[in-house]
């Protein structure tokens, strides 16, 4: 349990506004995952925002397909995609049910279960790189597509969940374009961190793939 932090559940209300109210306000919040060895509990400190159809660095922008249909459902719920092959990411769904908005997330100080994330992310190097990254923080909480569309509004027995934790205070928000979003949307300034914590992942611009010959 994190010392200090407001344990109060987020409501499906906080989720329920646009993404880019939600994605910045989701700092310094708490996020447990329930697992059968114990929980786990990290304070968010980097996030980015996706704003569906509109958003040309969303996987809703060509609209509704499989493998993006949570993001049109009920706020609240949980957006789990595999990328590279390799890696699952973690997004909450926001805004409006239909609107298909979602806020990744990026990086979190882990503050309780830190032993049972280091099972599995056995190349971090301390404690501060175990969730240091969307890929990372999945790996640590053990996330997978198994979770894609669980409710993270706190219920009893719920794996995942919200609380109101401790936000920066507004001069330590920092925010600026998104993590190797490229095309029209790669100036978007919805990557939202805290400035100075060493959670945060390192800024990478979009880098095309290059094509075989």
């Amino acid at each position: 349990m994190i010392e200090g932090q407001d344990r109060t559940p987020l409501t499906r209300d906080f989720f329920d506004r646009p993404v880019l109210d939600v994605a910045p306000d989701l700092l310094g919040r708490t996020l447990v995952r329930s697992t059968p060895d114990g929980p786990i509990e990290l304070r968010l400190t980097e996030v980015e925002a996706y704003a569906g159809e509109i958003d040309p660095g969303s996987h809703a922008f060509r609209g509704r397909t499989p493998r993006n249909s949570v993001m049109y459902g009920p706020p609240g719920h949980a957006y789990v995609y595999f990328t590279y092959g390799m890696w699952h990411c973690l997004n909450l769904v926001c805004g409006p049910e239909g609107m298909a908005s979602g806020v990744l997330l990026r990086a979190g100080d882990i503050r309780t279960g830190a032993d049972l994330t280091r099972k599995r992310r056995v190349s971090a190097r301390n404690d501060r790189e175990l969730a240091k990254g969307p890929a990372r923080l999945a790996t640590a909480l053990d996330i997978d597509r198994a979770l894609d569309g669980t409710d993270a509004i706190a219920h009893p027995g719920a794996v995942l969940s919200l609380l109101r934790g401790t936000p920066p205070p507004r001069d330590q928000v920092r925010n600026g374009p998104r993590t190797g979003v490229g095309g029209d949307g790669a100036t978007h300034p919805w990557r939202f961190w805290v400035d100075g914590d060493p959670t945060v992942s390192p800024y990478r611009a979009h880098a095309p793939r290059r094509r075989s010959t």
